[in-house]
């Protein structure tokens, strides 16, 4: 087992121990370190082993924290805790089952192994060094101590050492992905034929009768939701900006100490990008034994590299300055001298080679060309620190008030107002969630008091009151008369187009031809693939979705498009082909035996947990 550590350390460890420990692996070790507490509150327990109330609310703060964290607008109003709190208690639950399942087998990694993996984790190394001080902060910052950052490694190591072999224990036969890759790869030839629309406009007749019929029998689709009209405050770093006068001689001294930040800089690159896999040290050592031997990179890119477009041009990449290409991607780039070579570089494409090529860095624009830019980045860097006063202020004051008046009059602020506002939102700043969620609290919505100050934008923010409340009520018949109508005549006119599409198939099956239905001439399409372009997808579907044709009589169907209905008459099934050992069947294979073990591994965990004896308090 050590040696597979040693082996694995650098790539699969250090994603599973990072990965994976950080949400919800960072609470198992401590019961093992202090050997449990007695009579502390338990939220489950598994087999006899409590999962303890402690442990709970430290993972359902830091899942908290990772939610929040994915949120394009990070706002806490927006967590729905109950059902953070559920997730996160079933998936301790799973997880002691596995934990205990790797118990079972006797799956266990001893205090050396243990050393070894963390010595050998890239993220606690310096220089190519482990060093003991980045390991302990590393750890810290995980909310763990060392000995429980230990003991995690130690339980889901085992863990995954399960879950992996059972996951590459999946496989398909080979016939099986032939199979499938011929039905994948199979056309089909058909006619079709439109019917607009315009067909049987004349035919539909939509009375009052219908109308009202239709608004009593769907009554809850004509309810106006509840609303309010809220005055607000807003205060924004832009309009804060825009009051701060920028004299020409501070203009002056900002764009000399600009200078040399407005003096592009670009970096010729060319790359050799290999997948990461199992084979990619070796292939990275053989390539780098080919460089040393005086070989060519535009060559080796060309056999190597898997980034087809720039291998064909040796792996040029071209002019490029920073903001471009992947975080540790330029950071290796802007490190080269030029003509250097860099190590292995990860990204989410795979793993880099790199060469610096050259470098050119284009001349700063004159003051006149950048004076509009430059006054707007000054005035915000100078109404920055006003702003958070101000927004401290704002918050406080608005707390505090029992109106909008004073805090918009003490920090001179303008009262907007804003109409109609439901909990689905509004028109800005009301398309907050947030904001929305505290306009219809019980405090705001009843207690009439202000919305605390919510954060809508990227340094804007507002707080709001309501003004007026209305129930949910029912729509007049008068006001979404003309809305049934449209409704009811587009049901009618499918209605009629697929009575005149199942008429014409019925007449072409008994033989009828198609000048008997006085409609227009049928367009061929010939050897058409399932992801055709030129065809409705909806028509492409239909023809898919047919049986194949005999020999004497095609097959017929139809297809709803937006504004016709097609009938499809399928005249021959041309079968794919699926060439032994091609990249495509092996790519095809290797998915549906992925898929097997992860079925294989989902039905093991549901069967651990079937097994298992869980009790809540």
């Amino acid at each position: 087992m050590l040696q597979d550590i040693r082996e694995n350390s650098q790539g699969t460890i250090a994603k599973i121990i990072i990965g994976l420990l950080v949400v919800s692996l960072s609470i198992w070790g401590m019961d093992a370190i202090v050997g449990g507490f007695s009579g502390e509150p338990e939220v489950a327990t598994v087999n006899g082993e409590d999962i303890t109330e402690r442990d709970f609310l430290r993972v359902v703060q830091l899942e908290s924290q990772r939610r929040l964290a994915a949120m394009e607008r990070p706002d806490p109003a927006l967590l729905n805790e109950d059902q953070i709190r559920k997730d996160v208690l079933d998936s301790l639950i799973q997880e002691q089952v596995l934990i205990q399942d790797a118990d079972a087998q006797g799956l266990a990694l001893s205090d050396a192994d243990i050393d070894v993996l963390i010595t050998q984790m890239p993220q606690f190394q310096v220089e190519g060094q482990f060093n003991r001080d980045r390991f302990v902060a590393s750890v810290r910052n995980l909310g763990m101590g060392v000995g429980e950052f230990r003991e995690a490694m130690r339980k889901q190591y085992v863990v995954n050492q399960i879950r992996a072999g059972i996951m590459q224990s999946g496989l398909v036969a080979n016939e099986n992905a032939a199979q499938l890759l011929r039905i994948q790869n199979q056309t089909r030839s058909f006619r079709i034929l439109q019917i607009p629309a315009t067909a049987v406009s004349g035919d539909i007749e939509i009375t009052d009768a219908d109308i009202e019929s239709f608004y009593e029998g769907n009554s809850a689709a004509f309810q106006q939701p509840e609303q309010v009209d809220a005055a607000y405050i807003t205060l924004s770093l832009g309009s804060m900006a825009e009051k701060v006068e920028i004299s020409q001689k501070d203009l002056e001294a900002y764009y000399e100490q600009r200078s040399g930040d407005l003096a592009r800089e670009e970096r010729r690159a060319s790359h050799i990008l290999i997948e990461d896999g199992a084979d990619a040290e070796q292939t990275l050592a053989s390539i780098k034994e080919r460089l040393s031997a005086g070989e060519s990179f535009e060559e080796l890119a060309k056999e190597f590299s898997v980034d087809t477009v720039s291998a064909k041009e040796g792996g040029d990449l071209g002019y490029a300055g920073r903001g471009v290409y992947d975080e540790a991607f330029e950071e290796a780039l802007f490190s080269l001298e030029k003509g250097a070579v860099s190590d292995p570089v990860k990204t989410t494409f795979g793993v880099h080679l790199i060469r610096l090529d050259d470098v050119r860095r284009s001349e700063v624009p004159s003051l006149a060309e950048l004076e509009q830019q430059l006054r707007s980045e000054l005035a915000r860097e100078r109404a920055q620190e006003k702003y958070a006063e101000v927004r401290a202020e704002l918050a406080d004051s608005a707390y505090a008030a029992d109106d909008l008046a004073g805090p918009a009059k003490e920090l001179g602020l303008e009262i907007r107002e804003a109409t109609g506002v439901t909990k689905n939102g509004g028109q800005a700043p009301f398309d907050h969630a947030g904001l929305v969620r505290q306009l219809f609290s019980e405090d705001v919505l009843e207690g009439g008091y202000n919305t605390e100050l919510i954060d809508v934008g990227d340094n804007v923010s507002v707080v709001a009151r309501v003004r007026e409340y209305r129930e949910a009520q029912k729509l007049a018949l008068d006001d979404v008369r003309e809305d049934i109508r449209r409704t009811l005549e587009a049901r009618q006119t499918r209605k009629l187009l697929n009575e005149r599409a199942n008429a014409i198939i019925a007449g072409l099956e008994e033989g009828k031809a198609l000048d008997a239905f006085d409609v227009g001439d049928w367009e061929q399409f010939e050897e058409q693939a399932r992801n055709a372009a030129g065809v409705d997808p909806q028509v492409v579907q239909a023809a898919f979705s047919l049986a194949r044709p005999s020999e004497e009589l095609p097959s017929y169907g139809s297809a709803m498009t937006q504004s016709a209905v097609v009938v499809v008459a399928l005249d021959a099934v041309n079968e794919g082909s699926a060439e032994d050992n091609s990249a495509d069947l092996d790519q095809l294979r290797t998915f549906l035996a992925s898929l097997e073990g992860q079925r294989e591994y989902a039905a093991y965990q549901q069967f651990l947990r079937n097994t298992a004896e869980v009790s809540r308090p």
